[in-house]
């Protein structure tokens, strides 16, 4: 059986051979209770500083990512060249964020603009502080710029007159301007013990 409420998680091995085993192994302690592993859901990846060294002998491209929590996980480096984890937003809660976020604007425009904004910040302050986080500043960034667009967009139809052109619509941003994003949680600098969780 398969419940609505699954349990996500991620399980790390120094060897293939480790991870094909505990994979196998859980599988058949799962059937005891009469559940069931997501197939389509789980895959074992090679990941980590080895990953894409060890993918090139293979002859292949880049090492695989990952989903969980909202952001693809990918092999990556830092500036001064060192393996590192990095974390971008998934594309499908991407998309699912900006479907709302236009059709929240869409559904709210005839509201006075400055109660329109100030509704909109604190939704955008909210996707922030999810997705802020080290790595993350340029998706989140895409994501501002094109919530700005829809709100362009939709300010014009209040009317059958449009109500901006691009340069007025700059001005009306400074007067009323959309939430920037900063990075929020630089996860480097988490303390041992402390968790991101889902609200």
């Amino acid at each position: 059986m398969k419940f609505p409420c699954a349990t996500r998680l991620v399980c790390c091995f120094q060897h293939k051979e480790d991870a094909e085993k505990f994979y196998n192994v859980l599988i058949k302690r799962l059937e005891k209770y009469n559940l069931e592993i997501a197939e389509e859901k789980t895959k074992i990846i090679a990941f980590g500083k080895n990953a894409e060294s060890q993918r090139q002998q293979e002859g292949k491209g880049k090492p695989d990512t990952f989903d969980f929590l909202g952001f693809t996980h990918y092999c990556g480096k830092s500036r001064h060249g060192k393996f590192r984890v990095k974390r971008i937003t998934c594309s499908k809660k991407y998309r699912a964020s900006l479907k709302r976020a236009k059709e929240w604007i869409k559904l709210n425009r005839t509201m006075p603009v400055d109660k329109l904004v100030a509704h909109l910040n604190r939704k955008m302050q909210g996707y922030y502080h999810y997705y802020s986080i080290t790595d993350n500043y340029h998706a989140v960034s895409r994501f501002r710029y094109q919530v700005i667009n829809a709100l362009f967009k939709w300010l014009n139809r209040r009317s059958q007159r449009k109500s901006f052109d691009r340069e007025k619509f700059q001005l009306f941003l400074k007067k009323f301007p959309v939430a920037t994003p900063k990075v929020y949680v630089n996860i480097y600098d988490i303390k041992p013990g402390l968790t991101i969780g889902l609200w």
